[in-house]
């Protein structure tokens, strides 16, 4: 799949970032199988149980983005199908928001990758504006307007924007070598000889 990230994983992508790639927390997780998103963070600072900061986003993030949200990691609903609706019509990839959302077998069948914290029915305000495209902490890992944000399978990584290209480059080596393993390893080579592993030292 050809995305922001080149199709790589998140685990290909934060072994390759040479220590610059951040990883959100392992309770932020895809709200439906198979979810996947990679693109520039659009970023909303809202505030828990309030879902204002979300429809704000949605109505003025560029195409192409990826909205990244700080809610507090509130256990409340700021998002379901109508929201993923509003945001697939105006090109926007997905969502990773600290917090909860609803309707995930809905965005399921609309194939829209949203990460969160929790899924739960419970409803939201809509009182408070936030902030949009300021710097955020999801999951632990702060995130910046324009940081390449990518999600899947297993889990949530953060690019800095100025890394992006080294990364990408350095993930499509990274590619490469593990292929040379695996056809190494299918041939019967064992891994501990492939990679010398445990081979004592010489003193």
């Amino acid at each position: 799949m050809t995305d922001a990230a080149r199709g790589h994983s998140t685990a290909t992508l934060y072994e390759s970032s040479a220590a610059t790639a951040r990883a959100c927390g392992p309770e932020l997780r895809a709200a439906w199988p198979a979810a996947r998103v990679a693109g520039p963070a659009f970023t909303v600072q809202g505030i828990g149980g309030d879902n204002l900061a979300l429809h704000r986003a949605v109505a003025q993030a560029p195409a192409g983005s990826v909205l990244v949200a700080d809610l507090q990691g509130a256990r409340h609903g700021h998002w379901g199908e109508i929201l993923a609706v509003a945001a697939q019509q105006r090109g926007i990839l997905g969502l990773v928001v600290d917090g909860g959302v609803r309707d995930t077998a809905e965005q399921a069948s609309l194939d829209f990758p949203v990460f969160a914290r929790h899924i739960t029915v419970v409803g939201t305000g809509k009182d408070h504006p936030g902030h949009l495209d300021v710097p955020v902490r999801v999951g632990g890992a702060v995130v910046h307007p324009g940081d390449l944000v990518v999600g899947d399978a297993d889990g949530v990584i953060v690019v800095p924007a100025e890394a992006v290209a080294e990364t990408l480059d350095r993930s499509d080596d990274r590619v490469a070598a593990e292929q040379r393993a695996l056809e190494a390893v299918r041939a019967g080579v064992t891994t501990l000889e492939y990679y010398r592993l445990g081979r004592r030292k010489t003193p």
